[in-house]
């Protein structure tokens, strides 16, 4: 397979691709993880999201493209070590918020602007560690007796359960520098935190595109946890064997989930709604450098240049082996045309995309690529982002009339292609028809023209009528736009009746309305005809309800009118009609 990819490698590939940016001095160093593409603003315009790590040390910056042009940047204290979008909310306009994983903290940033910091929950701390910088603080310790205390427990539980200011402090080596950070940090509380090493985004409640999500957090303490979208709490708290690197989540917090969890130790975990810990389903011979997630498989790249593919339970599928080493890989979601395609960056600067295990395109680029992305980027549904670890932005369009081919195939004759079609004899009947089309075309139409120029006046004449009457369940009046919805709850004989009222401007409230019902009195009682309705904020859905009672016995159904009026006025702002269903006997 190698030495077929190097033939293939050296020949021409990108033909399926067009060239729409490339800024060698936009100076990024990323990774595929602190990329996204989202809509931030809800205008359908699509900008693409950098948690830039700068140097490395420090000028760490979240920058937000709108095209070619950067439209916003925000200085992030921390490294950042991913970056997703996800929404809140079910508040229109539907605009999701940015989360970047940075340190200890995840900063939520909503209209591009920050909006929330969530701080992971400390760790416990060694009480020899405690111990030790509760006598230099009373100054009950020599330095180098403190230095001695900690380089030993060090070597006795390890660097991972030592607080940061111990693992800063033994990382000096000169006793000057030694004392001067002692009396700098002795006085303040002992603290342990713990990082962010990956994160993704996990549906809560419905699987709909745009719905509210919950954020998944993967932490060096060998920890996974799950955020509430709306308090920023923790949901679940799960435990893993080792620090993970990877982590990709599916299905629904309120109903069933998985999530996947690739660990430095070469491990990959799989996780469930109710476990307390992670279950092991296999163990790679060499580290992860990437994890996709399919319908029922794995796709992980490793340090060892192979492409590997597992099912969920741990079972291998295939393996390809890489002329040299993989960078990033990115999963090629072509939704118009049913394409579940994989990217795979190597080291040599080639981009490698493969159906399942089959190579269907390649292409090579100045550099080595470093992080990848794909997905909608402004208007454009297959838009592919590449960043090099020279700081090069490369951004390409998929053609659309590209078409995805096997290479080891593609060169051979097409046995298919002159095969004859088996194309049915034309019937009598289908003549006949085809000669009165012919013959009649003006008449028939002119019949056409007449049927559809009557329905559009029909449905105009109904339209205004529903404007003059208000029978519409959407406001006409741009004084006051508002929305109404009805649900009818039981089996009877007693029904509720719920309302749902929504003001649709930008920052113009609603005062001052009432809903009423009109039924008929021989069937239906209602147990409040008229409700006052308080001020309507925009954007919120207020509910109202009221008991209606079914007190005939014919079994007989009847419709019941709403109407939202002004407390003043004497014409209905909007009307709905609701359909009843027939009570069931008692």
């Amino acid at each position: 397979m190698t030495a077929f990819l190097e033939q293939v490698l050296d020949g021409p590939g990108g033909e399926r691709w067009l060239t729409a940016h490339n800024d060698p001095l936009a100076g990024i160093y990323t990774f595929s993880s602190c990329i996204a593409l989202s809509d931030l603003t809800g205008d359908g315009d699509y900008r693409l999201v950098i948690a830039d790590l700068g140097s490395g040390d420090f000028n760490m910056k979240l920058k937000v493209y709108k095209g070619t042009q950067m439209v916003t940047e925000n200085t992030i204290i921390d490294l950042p070590t991913g970056v997703v979008t996800f929404h809140i909310d079910n508040n229109e306009p539907r605009i999701p918020a940015i989360a970047v994983a940075s340190g200890a903290h995840i900063y939520i940033y909503k209209n591009m602007r920050p909006y929330f910091k969530f701080t992971l929950p400390t760790l416990d701390i060694c009480e020899a560690e405690k111990q030790a910088w509760d006598s230099a603080a009373r100054d009950a310790i020599e330095i180098s007796q403190l230095y001695e205390t900690l380089s030993e427990l060090r070597h006795e539980i390890g660097d991972t359960r030592l607080t940061s200011r111990t693992q800063r402090l033994l990382m000096l080596e000169n006793l000057v520098d030694v004392q001067a950070f002692v009396n700098t940090h002795k006085t303040f509380p002992l603290k342990r935190h713990t990082v962010v090493t990956c994160i993704d985004t996990l549906k809560k409640s419905h699987p709909e595109e745009g719905s509210v999500a919950c954020l998944v957090l993967g932490t060096e303490s060998s920890s996974v946890y799950i955020l509430d979208p709306e308090a920023f709490t923790i949901l679940d708290s799960l435990d893993i064997q080792s620090p993970p690197v990877f982590i990709t989540a599916s299905g629904l917090y309120d109903v069933e989930y998985k999530v996947f969890v690739s660990c430095r130790d070469g491990s990959v975990c799989y996780l469930k709604r109710g476990w307390p810990t992670a279950r092991k389903i296999l163990q790679l011979d060499s580290q992860p450098v990437g994890l996709i997630r399919r319908d029922k498989s794995l796709v992980i790249a490793t340090m060892d240049c192979r492409l590997l593919c597992y099912t969920t339970k741990g079972k291998k599928c295939w393996e390809l082996s890489m002329p040299a080493n993989i960078t990033a890989i990115e999963k090629l979601d072509i939704h118009a045309r049913g394409l579940n395609l994989t990217a795979v960056a190597i080291a040599s600067g080639h981009l490698l995309i493969y159906n399942d295990k089959n190579l269907v395109d390649h292409f090579k680029v100045d550099a080595t690529i470093s992080a990848i992305k794909f997905g909608r980027f402004g208007r454009e549904d297959n838009t592919l982002v590449m960043v090099s670890n020279t700081g090069t932005i490369n951004v390409r369009i998929l053609k659309r009339t590209a078409q995805f081919e096997c290479l080891e195939v593609s060169s051979a004759p097409q046995i298919g292609q002159i095969t004859k079609l088996n194309v049915p004899k034309k019937t009598k009947l289908f003549v006949d028809q085809t000669m009165r089309e012919r013959e009649n075309s003006t008449l028939m139409h002119r019949v056409f023209q007449h049927d559809l120029y009557q329905l559009r006046l029909k449905t105009a004449r109904c339209y205004v009528s529903a404007l003059e009457t208000s029978a519409n369940p959407v406001s006409a009046d741009p004084d006051e736009p508002i929305k109404i919805s009805a649900q009818v709850l039981g089996l009877g004989p007693m029904f509720r009746l719920s309302i749902g009222l929504t003001n649709t401007s930008l920052n113009n409230p609603s005062r001052n309305l009432v809903i009423s019902f009109y039924a008929d009195d021989n069937i239906y009682k209602i147990d409040k005809p008229a409700i006052l309705v308080p001020m309507l904020v925009p954007g919120l859905n207020y509910a109202f309800e009221t008991l209606v009672e079914v007190i005939s016995d014919m079994g007989i159904s009847d419709d019941i009118i709403v109407y939202v009026s002004k407390s003043n006025g004497t014409q209905p702002i909007l009307t709905a009609t609701i359909k009843m269903r027939v009570a069931e006997a008692v």
